[in-house]
């Protein structure tokens, strides 16, 4: 029942974060992959912690705490979310440095269909 309950609320959440929170930010999503995906992630995490409880049809012990679980799910997500930051902002510096993230200014005037592939991708 409490993998429904999570189900619901991600698809509430996961809507407003594709919506709401892009707009919001600015973000540039074209995917909503955060949207989805982390605004989901993170709600299913947390909420792992308050359905764990016995009373709730979870698997927590006897001296089980939802404050307490819930605590751990949110320090976990935060690790997470430190985590892949760093580590993105590795690779992002790393890529940087060995490829570049940037076109050439005349590749990007021209066209990138064009400098890139070497065809126009529409008729002008």
């Amino acid at each position: 029942m409490g993998a429904i309950i999570i189900g619901l609320a991600a698809g509430v959440v996961c809507l407003w974060g594709v919506n709401g929170l892009k707009r919001l930010l600015g973000a540039d999503d074209s995917l909503d992959v955060f949207g989805v995906h982390g605004v989901g992630g993170i709600l299913g995490a947390v909420l792992t912690g308050v359905f764990t409880a016995p009373g709730l049809g979870g698997t927590g012990g006897d001296d089980f705490s939802i404050g307490g679980q819930v605590v751990t799910q949110i320090t976990a997500v935060a690790v997470t979310i430190a985590w892949s930051g760093i580590v993105a902002f590795i690779a992002y510096k790393v890529v940087d440095m060995v490829v570049g993230l940037r076109v050439a200014e005349e590749d990007e005037r021209e066209g990138l269909d064009i400098a890139s592939h070497g065809e126009s991708a529409y008729r002008t």
